[in-house]
């Protein structure tokens, strides 16, 4: 809501990496792309804007998961 709205950028800015964490940044990010999306392409911009800017970071945590499922072995709950 913050980066939607302009106000999450200064707070960044003046607290550093503590704004910046994944969970917070990711959501700062979706929101940037989103932004730019639309000032470029119009409304069209608001569905493809947050993947477009996120595309990396998404495309890390699902070849993490993968690769982690890969390499241990599930246990069986008794």
């Amino acid at each position: 809501i913050l980066g939607g709205i302009g106000i999450y950028q200064p707070l960044v800015e003046f607290a550093g990496a503590g704004a910046s964490i994944p969970l917070l940044g990711f959501g700062n990010t979706l929101a940037k792309g989103v932004r730019e999306a639309v000032r470029e392409d119009g409304f069209l911009g608001i569905l493809t804007g947050g993947l477009k800017s996120t595309a990396g970071g998404i495309t890390v945590a699902v070849f993490s998961g993968l690769l982690v499922s890969l390499i241990f072995k599930q246990k069986d709950k008794t």
